[in-house]
């Protein structure tokens, strides 16, 4: 069973105290009364309260006064203002001081409905205050407890990408090494090319254990640490030419970023290895957007293709990148009108 609402009612007019306190009994409140300021204010710091009816003409100290002091008590609830028809700012000064409400006294003594309403209603306030700090309080350590899973997640996350990486650098390392091994220059060159496909997917993992964001890859940071490296595997400072790259700062889910980093990967090798049989020159990478899809553009100005034929080379890296090129949806073209070659990938995004 819900207790009563405790209500303290304080007013120097002994008689007035008392056809007040019947009345609001009657109305099912728990009342105690008090017969001036100084009373009423020992009884609310001594007991608890739900509501305060304060008058305002009292001896000694006026209503106003004891007010400033009932709304710096802790947990102050609320306090009606009771106050004379003759005194409306009175009232309004009383509202700005932080009483909850006022009701005007008459000789009728209606104001006493007027005062159990007024009761009631803050009654109300009070109980839809406190469902919504609740509430909120709820919502607080609800999103608390979200964001210490999302970041217990993603650090699992970056740690299994830090292994991940860890194990493609040991896969990489292990490849070399039986590259070194081998005396038959095919099959060395093929280890080599297998471990630079390594090194392609082992760079997106390092992006994403040293990233707080672990869902997407910045590519132009990524493309750029993945040109860097195909420029030492192709010893291009020894070269005359330059492998450039513009790229726009577009972020690419992470399974996306590495299927397009083994095809820059496969094309750039392929430049470096055929486009130019007689001497240097530059290969270009771009990657920008372009309509309603995004563009991978690897081109040079070397011999081309022979009368629109496959790549030279094996065929694997032609493979490969039209494996790659279909688990992200891509379509492949080679520009067949391009002085030299020019391959566009077209990613929907």
């Amino acid at each position: 069973m819900t207790p009563p609402v405790r209500v303290l009612y304080v007013d120097d007019d002994q008689g007035l105290c008392r056809l007040v306190g019947r009345h609001l009994a009657r109305d099912g409140f728990a009342v105690e009364v008090a017969c001036d300021g100084e009373a009423g204010l020992a009884l609310a710091r001594a007991q608890e309260f739900d509501v305060i009816a304060l008058d305002h003409f009292m001896p000694g100290r006026d209503g106003l006064d004891v007010l400033a002091d009932l709304v710096g008590l802790p947990a102050a609830p609320p306090i009606i203002f009771v106050t004379a028809a003759e005194e409306p700012r009175i009232a309004v000064a009383a509202l700005k001081a932080g009483a909850f409400d006022y009701v005007v006294k008459d000789v009728q003594g209606t104001f006493m409905e007027f005062l159990s309403t007024s009761i009631r209603q803050s009654q109300h306030q009070v109980r839809l205050r406190r469902e919504r700090e609740t509430a909120l309080q709820e919502l607080q350590e609800s999103r608390d407890r979200l964001e210490k899973l999302a970041a217990q997640q993603a650090l699992l996350l970056r740690e299994v990408n830090h292994r991940i990486a860890n194990s493609l650098q040991l896969i990489s390392s292990l490849i070399e090494l039986q590259a070194r091994k081998i005396a038959d220059p095919d099959a060395r060159e093929a280890l080599k090319r297998a471990a630079e496909r390594v090194e392609a997917v082992m760079l997106v993992h390092r992006r994403l254990y040293t990233s707080n964001d672990v869902e997407f890859v910045a590519m132009d940071q990524y493309l750029e640490g993945l040109i860097d490296e195909l420029r030492r595997a192709g010893a291009v400072e020894e070269r005359s030419g330059q492998i450039t790259l513009l790229a726009e700062p577009i972020r690419v889910e992470t399974d996306k970023a590495v299927s397009i980093g083994l095809i820059v990967n496969e094309l750039v090798t392929n430049a470096l290895k055929y486009a130019y049989p007689g001497g240097d020159g530059d290969i270009r990478v771009g990657f920008r957007r372009h309509a309603d899809t995004v563009q991978l553009v690897v081109e040079d100005d070397g011999v081309g293709y022979e009368s629109g034929a496959a790549p030279k080379g094996s065929g694997l890296g032609t493979m490969i990148v039209n494996a790659m090129a279909r688990t992200v949806q891509a379509t492949v073209a080679v520009d067949p009108k391009y002085e030299g070659t020019r391959v566009v990938v077209s990613l929907a995004m």
